[in-house]
């Protein structure tokens, strides 16, 4: 396999001067995220037309070069399950890669698994078999051997194909506008991630009094601040349901906190004023100032209907050659139906299957289900696809 192995920064330019005019350019990486604040960044794969190429910033140190050739404008980027590569980029210049294109979000818009692994699309567009024998790789490590950067190579050096039968398929169902709304708001949700406060991924937060979600935020914060400044893994510093306990028993008190069950650390110990410090401010908020929970517990009948319309509406989107999950969850049905009932907690604005392409094909099939204009019948017990659903005479 020829490829340009490029470990110097002379490289790197000549590199980038090469690919400035290319159409498309496709890439991956290969990155280490078990210890530090964010991934680390090892290897970059790059594909474009008939160049094949790895970067190893490792050696090369400032790839910034690379990052803003994507992100200019006059060419299309290809990737698969690209989130962490479009942190990169963003990390780097602040600028998303152009005109993004995502094989497994295509590739759920048009019928197949989603998400669905590298190899396996790779097998069902291109009858292609992947070598898997890297997996365990520590790709710190220096130097690396012929299979390694091979086996790299493998999970780049597809992509443009792939994203050619694709495309040729979203445009024979007219969906590659679909393509364009889903990866705007897909690259707006993963961009959020570095800068919007989601302390409520908390593990545990559900049932939490408002002024125990407010102990919650601020010492998020705080460990947030402290696993940036370590460049360590966040639970690294402070376990999920450490926050929890404390968040439930509200004392700012450095003794109480301390004689939790788990505190023993020796850096845990000299956190105590930090923690009792988060603790105090949360308790000093006024009640207004504190966070709501993100969704109220909904009524028995909702939580019914929306896994029972999710699992017949599964039907309807693979007639449509669809991939279900990529449309909606059973908490996306729920949260339609309680929209058209007038229970949505939500700002007005309709619920994700209220809009756009979802809407057409499973939001206005929820309506007239609710509304008594359709009804859903086992049509053949035994067949792949046994519901349908039929007008109400």
């Amino acid at each position: 396999m020829h490829y340009d192995h490029i470990t110097t920064q002379r490289d790197l330019d000549k590199f980038c001067q090469d690919l400035a005019g290319t159409p498309s350019i496709a890439f991956d990486t290969e990155f280490v995220s078990e210890h530090t604040y964010r991934p680390e960044l090892c290897l970059i794969q790059v594909v474009a037309g008939d160049r094949l190429a790895v970067i190893d910033p490792t050696v090369v140190g400032d790839v910034t070069g690379f990052w803003e050739l994507l992100s200019a404008p006059g060419h299309e980027t290809v990737v698969h399950a690209g989130r962490e590569e479009l942190l990169f980029c963003v990390g780097a210049v602040g600028r998303p890669p152009e005109s993004l294109f995502d094989i497994q979000i295509a590739a759920g818009l048009v019928g197949y698994e989603y998400p669905a692994g590298y190899g396996s699309l790779l097998f069902k567009l291109l009858g292609q078999r992947l070598h898997k024998g890297e997996t365990r790789t520590d790709w710190r490590r220096r130097p690396l051997s012929e299979g390694q950067i091979e086996y790299a190579l493998d999970d780049v050096r597809y992509l443009g194909a792939m994203a050619g039968k694709l495309r040729e398929r979203l445009r024979e169902l007219s969906r590659a506008a679909w393509l364009e709304t889903e990866m705007a708001a897909w690259q707006a949700d993963v961009t959020a991630t570095r800068s919007d406060e989601r302390w409520w991924k908390v593990s545990g937060t559900s049932g939490l009094s408002r002024r125990s979600l407010a102990i919650v935020r601020e010492i998020w914060r705080w460990r947030e601040r402290e696993a940036e400044k370590r460049d360590c893994p966040t639970r690294r510093v402070l376990r999920d349901d450490l926050i929890i306990e404390l968040a439930k028993r509200r004392s700012p008190d450095a003794k109480q906190i301390r004689a939790l069950r788990g505190m023993e650390r020796g850096d845990l110990q000299r956190a105590l004023p930090h923690l009792a410090a988060a603790v105090e401010r949360a308790l000093a908020l006024a009640d207004d100032e504190c966070p709501r929970p993100q969704q109220r517990d909904a009524p028995a009948q909702l939580a019914v209907l929306g896994q029972f319309l999710s699992s017949a509406l599964g039907s309807v989107c693979r007639r449509a050659e669809l991939a279900p999950s990529i449309v909606g969850t059973a908490s996306d049905v729920r949260d339609l139906v309680a929209y058209r009932l007038g229970l949505h907690q939500g700002n007005g604005e309709p619920p994700l299957l209220g809009r756009g392409w979802r809407a057409e094909i499973v939001g206005c099939l929820i309506d007239d289900l609710l509304a008594g204009k359709l009804a859903i019948r086992v049509r053949d017990p035994l067949s792949d696809e046994p519901l349908s659903f039929e007008p109400v005479a």
